[in-house]
């Protein structure tokens, strides 16, 4: 190769490293720019037009109701807060929301007072469904300055349940998506 070739090559390979930088910034610069102008476009839309919100009518065909299986504490969502509200006059042992498990103390209504009765809830599946939720309650009575077990109605631990599946289909009514 010549003097001239290599100086050549020398030169062309410089100035092509050099456009490859510059080229380089100017694509980070543009994207930048690009990037600010967009954010930029989608703050000022939801800040100067909250008419169209306000007045905006949902039909129902658009509203859908929410998953059944909200599964963030490990069982169903709507059953458990159902669960605790239909039991909360009653004296809690033991809330395992990973397991579904909720056990109540005794708890002796004061308008009578020589009964008490203890409730378990379990919440078996991550689906809203009647299969998903058992109830179970034991019931005592006072005789002698003592309490004996006495058997519970089938009635009362069915009515518990279509109190709490009843909560459960309120609540997740009530979180429409819009």
């Amino acid at each position: 190769m010549t003097g001239f070739a290599k100086t050549m090559t020398a030169n062309d390979a410089s100035s092509h490293a050099g456009r490859g930088k510059g080229s380089l910034m100017l694509r980070a610069g543009v994207v930048a720019v690009l990037a600010l102008a967009m954010g930029g476009c989608a703050g000022g839309v939801h800040l100067k037009n909250p008419i169209k919100i306000k007045h905006h009518r949902v039909t129902r065909s658009t509203m859908q109701l929410p998953p059944s299986d909200i599964t963030t504490i490990g069982v169903n969502a709507y059953l458990w807060r159902a669960s605790l509200d239909a039991l909360s006059f009653m004296p809690l042992v033991q809330a395992d929301q990973a397991g579904g498990v909720i056990a109540t103390d005794w708890y002796a209504n004061p308008q009578n007072p020589a009964e008490r009765m203890k409730v378990t809830v379990a919440i078996l599946d991550k689906d809203l469904r009647s299969d998903a939720l058992r109830v179970t309650a034991a019931r005592q009575v006072s005789q002698g300055g003592g309490w004996v077990d006495a058997p519970v109605e089938a009635a009362t631990v069915q009515r518990l349940e279509d109190v709490i599946l009843t909560k459960a289909r309120t609540l997740r009514q009530a979180t429409l998506i819009k």
